[in-house]
C-alpha cells in the first residue's frame, strides 16, 4: 500500500472521529444548559410563571425565525404545510412542550426542582410504557422490570412527599408525549421550534400586552439585568435545541441516551446543593429505586443491541440475469 492510499484511509478515519467529539461536545454542552436551567428561572422568581413562559415562547419565535432567515429558509411555515400530517401534529405538540414549560418554570419558583429532576428521570420509563399503550409494542422481560420498580418508586416517594408527586408525573407524561409526537414528523429541530412556538405565539403575545397595559407586565419595569433576562429567554431555549440537533446527527443513540441523564442530575445538584431544597432518606429511597430501574433499562437496551447486531445478516437472493 502506498503512502497516498494509507492518508486517503487514515483521514476519513480522522474526520470521523472530531466529527464524533464535536458531537460529543455538543452533546454535553446541551444537556449541561437544560441541566442550569433552574438557576436561569430562579432568578425571574418574582415573575409570575405565566408571564415567564409568554416571554419564552415570544423571544423564543424571534430567535428561530431569525435563525432560519439566515439559513435562507424564508418559505419554512409551507414546508410544515405541505408535509402531511405534520402541522396538527407539532400543533398537539407545541401544547405539551408549553404546559412542559409551565410547570416547570412553576416547580423551580415553588421550591420543587428536586422533584422537577425526577420528572426527567423517569421520562424514559414512561416512553417505554407509552410504546405499549399507543404502539402495541412487547415489553421484554427487563423493561418489564423497570417498569415495575418505576411504579414502586413512585408508589415510595408518594408516601415520603405526602401526596403524589404530580410535578414529575406531568413532566415525564407531557416531554414523553412531546418526543412520541415529533419523532413522527420529518421536520427539522429549529423549524419545528418555529412551528411550535407560532402556534402558542397569539396566547403569549396577548398575555404580555394586557400585562404591560394593565401595568403589571415585568418588562420595563424591574432592573435592566431582569429585562435582559427575560429577552435572553428565546437564546436560552434555542441554543441548547441547536447543540443537540448537531450532536443528535454525529454521535451513536447510546451515548446520547446516557447523556440524557446529565440534565435532571444537574437539576437535582442545583435544587439541593444551590437552591437548598431538601432530599430526605425517604424521598432518596424512591431516588435510588428510579435509578436501579434506569440501570435495569440500560441493561436491557445494551443486551437487546447486542443480540441485534450479533444476528445474521439476510442477503436477497441474486437477481436473474438479463435474457
Amino acid at each position: 500500500m502506498s503512502s497516498h492510499d494509507a492518508a486517503a484511509i487514515a483521514e476519513p478515519a480522522d474526520h470521523d472521529r472530531n466529527d464524533q467529539r464535536a458531537g460529543s461536545l455538543a452533546g454535553v454542552v446541551a444537556y449541561s444548559l437544560w441541566g442550569g436551567f433552574p438557576l436561569v428561572f430562579h432568578q425571574l422568581e418574582e415573575v409570575g410563571a405565566g408571564e415567564i413562559l409568554a416571554h419564552r415562547i415570544v423571544w423564543a419565535f424571534v430567535v428561530v425565525v431569525a435563525l432560519l432567515a439566515i439559513r435562507r429558509e424564508r418559505h419554512w411555515f409551507a414546508g410544515v404545510r405541505a408535509t402531511q400530517g405534520a402541522l396538527p401534529r407539532l400543533s398537539a405538540a407545541a401544547v405539551l412542550v408549553g404546559t412542559n414549560w409551565l410547570v416547570y418554570i412553576w416547580a423551580v419558583n415553588h421550591g420543587h426542582v428536586v422533584e422537577a429532576a425526577l420528572g426527567y428521570y423517569i421520562n424514559p420509563l414512561l416512553t417505554v410504557a407509552l410504546g405499549v399503550v399507543v404502539l402495541g409494542e412487547h415489553l421484554r422481560r427487563l423493561q418489564v422490570a423497570a417498569i415495575g420498580l418505576g411504579a414502586v418508586a413512585v408508589a415510595v416517594l408518594t408516601l415520603a412527599y405526602g401526596r403524589v408527586p404530580w410535578v414529575a408525573l406531568v413532566l415525564a407524561s407531557t416531554f414523553a408525549a412531546y418526543s412520541f409526537l415529533k419523532k413522527a414528523v420529518p421536520v427539522g429541530a429549529v423549524t419545528s421550534l418555529a412551528t411550535e412556538t407560532l402556534v402558542l405565539l397569539p396566547v403569549a403575545a396577548t398575555t404580555l400586552v394586557v400585562l404591560e397595559v394593565r401595568g403589571t407586565g415585568a418588562l420595563g419595569h424591574g432592573s435592566a439585568g431582569r429585562d435582559l433576562l427575560l429577552v435572553s429567554l428565546g437564546a436560552v431555549t434555542a441554543v441548547p435545541l441547536i447543540l443537540f440537533g448537531v450532536a443528535a446527527r454525529r454521535i451513536p443513540l447510546s451515548l446520547l441516551g446516557l447523556l440524557q441523564y446529565l440534565t435532571p442530575t444537574l437539576q437535582l445538584v442545583c435544587g439541593v446543593a444551590l437552591l437548598g431544597e431538601a432530599l430526605p432518606p425517604a424521598r432518596l429511597a424512591g431516588f435510588v429505586l428510579v435509578w436501579a430501574a434506569l440501570a435495569v433499562l440500560a441493561a436491557d437496551a445494551l443486551g437487546f443491541a447486542r443480540r441485534r447486531a450479533a444476528e445474521p445478516v439476510s442477503l436477497p437472493p441474486p437477481a436473474a440475469e438479463a435474457a
